[in-house]
């Protein structure tokens, strides 16, 4: 029997994943088959490991024309994302390269070890103009393996080097390790974060994000970020109607207790794959609240799991989506939280000087 007709691999084998299925993706016309041979020994096999391989980019600055996003670039330092989030709305993304959403998106990863060089490279350009960077909308620059492997710490040297500005989203604790660069960046007005908290509930975050810190110890990262003069946006993302939307008042106050000065939220988006992937997880999860969370979902959505309509997709449409505008709208006012953070300079861009260049006279 396939997994995708079984729909679950093994629970002790993926104890600590966010998802139960390793589904093909949608590209490819056929599909693995799991058959047990008969025999009746321990066959028993070792939980899913990670796996990472690495990639030599030509080129890492990724352009965008979406008109509901707030920057035109962004940097991935990875495909993939071990914190297995299973309503990640990237996971889609790894249909691209053959694998799977499913358990492969938070097993099968990809680092860009040469990413700072590239980066570099493509700052000097001729034609280059400076603007914001971003980093951590498709995948977490700050999940496990960058502890290892570092690539967000070059990437982020490079970009000081060059007095770029960059802003950065991330549930990864590890951005602590960073806070040197970013203290000095933020100083010159070329650096803030955003640090996501999907819920305060502890266990309800370890179902749904299994490798990602805690609630409080994401809080405290705020804090630590905010007391080196880094600006932080909390963010409340994604909302999720029917479950943690109710916690949206809460997150804003503690985030704000912490040192957060902007906030934001952003509905609970289902595209591809992650529709059927994350239906599962509620199955599995919260099988009391399933239906209802759905019912919601699709109210949001212009009654599809999904609507990508710009203007719609970050924060739906009706009744429901009116109303948790309302309530962030008013949250944030009370707490002092705004939407609108300081444009960062980049006024500053300068090319360092490499061994060997003709140094100016002036």
């Amino acid at each position: 029997m396939s997994e995708s007709e079984s729909h679950t691999l093994d629970p002790k084998r993926r104890k600590g994943r966010g998802v139960s299925t390793n589904r093909t993706n949608r590209f490819e016309k056929t599909s693995r088959v799991a058959v047990h041979d008969g025999w009746d020994i321990d066959d028993d096999l070792p939980p899913f490991r990670t796996e990472v391989s690495d990639e030599v980019p030509r080129s890492v600055i990724t352009r965008n024309t979406s008109p509901d996003i707030g920057f035109d670039r962004s940097i991935n330092p990875y495909r993939g994302c071990e914190h297995g989030c299973v309503y990640c709305f990237a996971r889609p993304s790894h249909a691209f390269l053959g694998l799977s959403p499913g358990l492969d998106f938070e097993t099968r990863l990809i680092a860009r070890p040469e990413a700072p060089r590239v980066l570099a490279d493509e700052l000097r350009a001729k034609k280059y103009r400076p603007a914001t960077i971003a980093i951590g909308t498709n995948t977490d620059p700050y999940q496990p393996i960058e502890g290892d492997r570092r690539v967000m710490r070059g990437i982020l040297e490079v970009l000081q080097a060059h007095r770029h500005p960059v802003a950065i989203v991330t549930k990864g604790t590890l951005i602590e390790r960073d806070i040197d660069i970013l203290s000095d960046m933020a100083a010159q007005g070329l650096a803030r974060v955003g640090i996501s908290v999907t819920t305060l509930d502890r266990d309800l975050a370890r179902k749904m994000e299994p490798r990602v810190p805690g609630p409080e110890r994401r809080l405290a990262t705020i804090r630590k970020l905010a007391d080196a003069g880094i600006p932080v946006r909390v963010m409340a993302s994604p909302m999720i109607p029917g479950l943690t939307d109710h916690e949206l008042e809460a997150i804003l106050q503690r985030g704000a207790v912490s040192g957060a000065t902007t906030a934001s939220y952003i509905m609970l988006r289902l595209p591809r794959e992650v529709a059927e992937l994350f239906r599962d997880w509620l199955a599995e999860a919260v099988p009391g609240q399933a239906d209802k969370v759905m019912a919601r979902v699709r109210a949001v959505h212009g009654g599809r799991d999904y609507d990508p309509e710009w203007g719609k997709r970050m924060t739906g449409e009706g009744a429901f989506a009116n109303l948790l505008k309302r309530r962030f709208d008013v949250a944030a006012a009370r707490l002092g939280l705004t939407r609108d953070e300081a444009p960062l300079r980049t006024d500053l861009f300068r090319v360092p000087p490499r061994v060997g260049d003709q140094l100016s006279l002036f």
